[in-house]
């Protein structure tokens, strides 16, 4: 790599910038952070690049968008020291996480498919026996208890009452007698809950997939942004091919 350094055609920190619309200091802050390879110098301490350097850069920009740019730092830091393991598990682990998204992301969607029209009041179920036990009736016009909402999904009371722990239902509190009210939105949200549940999913990846969900304002909005996660996980996935691309030209400059 050393000949080819030397023994490349010289670049001037400028020309390697105006092909990414870079600035200079940027080019120099690339070779800093080690993303570049050591550049050489003239007589005068100015630095020269090489098209390696350019080739390490092209290789950089196009891994950012798909790896992001720290892990794209790693990767180019990793190839310029020679440790091709390290690059290879940085790319595996990036290609990983990408899989988990678009698990969670179909994981989410089928939850979705799932859900039928709610019911918020029906009657008829036993509430759990012992201490803290709650009413078996709907609470009437907009509302259901933790007793026939438990049966509805199959569940304890106590796992709606964890659940709420969790942030994952909200229910409001009767004024009168203090028992638990669980209005149509509190029903939305357990059976998406217990759906993703059902898929092995844990309380902590749940909680801000159903905070999503309250912030569109429902699930039809939800299902918007699911289409706009699907598109980004697509164009991501892209991304890191053209990464791979570009990685594999400057792993071949390299020799």
């Amino acid at each position: 790599m050393g000949q080819n350094l030397k023994t490349g055609r010289q670049l001037r920190p400028v020309d390697l910038a105006r092909e990414h619309g870079l600035s200079t200091q940027a080019v120099r802050n690339y070779e800093e952070a080690g993303i570049l390879p050591a550049a050489g110098r003239t007589a005068h301490g100015y630095r020269t690049y090489t098209p390696l350097h350019a080739a390490a850069l092209r290789a950089f920009l196009a891994l950012v968008p798909g790896h992001g740019h720290p892990t794209a730092t790693s990767i180019m830091r990793a190839v310029n020291e020679g440790a091709v393991d390290e690059v290879f598990h940085l790319i595996d682990v990036s290609h990983v996480q990408l899989l988990d998204d678009r698990r969670t992301l179909q994981a989410v969607e089928s939850a979705l498919r799932d859900l039928g029209p709610t019911t918020a009041s029906e009657p008829g179920a036993m509430a759990e026996p012992g201490a803290g036990a709650e009413p078996i009736e709907a609470s009437g016009p907009g509302g259901t208890f933790i007793g026939p909402l438990a049966e509805k999904l199959g569940i304890r009371p106590a796992t709606l009452r964890k659940w709420e722990r969790a942030g994952l239902v909200r229910p409001r509190r009767d004024p009168l007698t203090g028992y638990r009210v669980y209005d149509e939105a509190d029903v939305r949200d357990a059976r998406l809950a217990h759906q993703l549940r059902r898929g092995g999913y844990l309380l902590e990846q749940i909680a801000p997939l159903i905070a999503q969900m309250r912030a569109a304002g429902g699930l039809e909005p939800l299902e918007a942004a699911l289409r706009d996660w699907r598109g980004r996980l697509s164009t991501r996935g892209r991304a890191m091919l053209t990464g791979a691309a570009e990685l594999e030209a400057y792993l071949r400059e390299r020799g």
